[in-house]
Parts: C-alpha cells; sequence; structure tokens
C-alpha cells in the first residue's frame, strides 16, 4: 500500500533559478510521485479483494495475490524514484540520509511521505515471511498498510497545495482514492450484510460466529488444501505435515489452543480449514 506516493510532486521548492537538469528532474520526480499515488491506490483495493475473495470467482486466490504483491512492488519502486530523485537536483532541497529519514529537512509535509515509504518497504520485506512470525502478528503490522496510504495522501495533497498542482490533484486524486477509500470502508461491513447484496457467495459467510472460548471442530478440504504448512506454523500441536504430503490435524483440539487454532485457519492461503463450535 503506499508511499510515498510522496506524491508531494516535484518539489517544494519553487526556488528561483531552475536550471535545465533540475527541470527535467522535476519532471521525472512529478510523474513517478502520481503513479505511485495512482498504484497505491490500485494496490489497496487489490488487497481488499485478496482479503475478502471478492473476486475469486473470476480468478484463483494465487492470482489475486500474485496481483496485489505486483501493485505494490511497484507503488514501492516509482515511490523510490520519487524520493530518491530530489537528490539528482542543482538545487539541493534534501541530501544524503534526507531522504530516508524524516525531519531531517525540516519540512513537515516530507516527513509524512518519508515514514509512509519506510513503512512500504518493512511491509513489503516481512510479505513473504508467514513462516517467520505468528501470522497474527504478521497481519498486524501488515494492516499498517492503511496507515501508509492515509500518511501518503496527506503528504501528496499537502504538496499539491504548496507546490500550486492543487486543482489538477483536487480532480485527479479525488477521483482516483475515492474507490479505494469506498472498499476498505466496504471491507469492514459484516460479511452477512455483503452477502444479502450479492456482493459476496452466500456460502463465504461463515454459519455462525465462533465462540473463542468454546471447544471447537476443526475440518480441512483436502481438495483446497496445497500442503503449504502455514496452519502447522500456527497451531504445530494442531496441525502437522506428514512425510507422506498428507496433513493429520486433531478434530477437537483443547479450548486452550482455540487462538493458534484459528490464526491457523486464517493463514490458510487457500481458505482450506474451517473451523466451527463443537456442536454446530
Amino acid at each position: 500500500m503506499d508511499v510515498i506516493a510522496m506524491t508531494g510532486l516535484a518539489a517544494d521548492v519553487l526556488a528561483v533559478g531552475y536550471t535545465g537538469n533540475d527541470n527535467g528532474v522535476r519532471g521525472v520526480v512529478a510523474l513517478s510521485a502520481r503513479l505511485s499515488y495512482l498504484s497505491l491506490c490500485l494496490t489497496l483495493c487489490w488487497g481488499v479483494f485478496t482479503a475478502t475473495g471478492w473476486v475469486r470467482r473470476f480468478t484463483g486466490h494465487h492470482a489475486l495475490r500474485s496481483g496485489h504483491s505486483m501493485l505494490a512492488t511497484f507503488t514501492l519502486a516509482t515511490a523510490a524514484v520519487h524520493g530518491f530523485g530530489f537528490w539528482f537536483l542543482d538545487e539541493q532541497l534534501v541530501v544524503g540520509s534526507q531522504v530516508v529519514v524524516p525531519f531531517l529537512n525540516g519540512y513537515v509535509r516530507h516527513a509524512l511521505g518519508i515514514i509512509a515509504f519506510d513503512l512500504m518497504v518493512a511491509i513489503v520485506v516481512t510479505a513473504g515471511m508467514h513462516r517467520v512470525f505468528r501470522y497474527r502478528n504478521w497481519l498486524r503490522f501488515h494492516q499498517t498498510a492503511y496507515a501508509v496510504f492515509v500518511l501518503a495522501a496527506a503528504h501528496a495533497w499537502w504538496g499539491a497545495w504548496a507546490n500550486g498542482n492543487f486543482e489538477l490533484v483536487w480532480l485527479a486524486g479525488l477521483t482516483v482514492s475515492a474507490p479505494a477509500l469506498a472498499l476498505v470502508a466496504v471491507r469492514f461491513v459484516p460479511p452477512r450484510a455483503l452477502a444479502k447484496v450479492g456482493l459476496i457467495e452466500g456460502d463465504a459467510v461463515r454459519a455462525a460466529p465462533v465462540d473463542k472460548a468454546a471447544p471447537l471442530k476443526v475440518s480441512v478440504d483436502n481438495q483446497r488444501c496445497h500442503r503449504y504448512g502455514f496452519c502447522q506454523t500456527e497451531a504445530p500441536d494442531v496441525f502437522q505435515l506428514q512425510e507422506d504430503g498428507r496433513l493429520a490435524y486433531r478434530q477437537s483440539p483443547d479450548t486452550t489452543r482455540n487462538l493458534d487454532v484459528l490464526s491457523a485457519a486464517r493463514s490458510c492461503p487457500m481458505r482450506a480449514i474451517e473451523v466451527a463450535g463443537r456442536d454446530a
């Protein structure tokens, strides 16, 4: 999600004595900022699609995850071009580590974009580290991408206003960000409400809320399970990959393992684990 959309647009600069080099660099910086802002919004939308599975009927879950990752990488790349492009200005607005360390050059609007960029780098680096961190801890960190969007958007709009481009960003920026904001809002609507209006399939909604303190019943759809082992990482005493590739699991785990079991179900890329109350 990201960063930098450091769309503080070309330079906060508006200084005197532009050189031909500076004009060219500012053009690259401004274009990369706008592309980063656009791809940030698309990344956010795609991430919601991936988390909810709303478009799984049209494409596979792997394709969704790959698309989200590619958009995030493109966002980060264009943001990096935008930020590090300032190094090449003849009039040095930022120097050295000021590109990646917030508040060093005294501009709060720059700091917002830099913080967003640094967070996005951390999110991208840890994106594939489910096996290193507990899934629920990793998920909480990954969700800081929403904060990245807020910081990057504030940086972009503040920078546009400071550089006299507010009218352009008002129209283009609002047009691009509106679908992303709408999807994020819908993301937190209860699944049953979404199923009623047809945004998701009814069978995608869990039959009943799960009491985290009550005994649970676990079942695994072997047709969906691809034996990635994320469930074993989350709850090793409940799920075990065998040497022959089969997945062994306890259908009635101890209630002390409930949080781990629920985390394992959420971490499964193929949504092959179903958890319900033992009386269901």
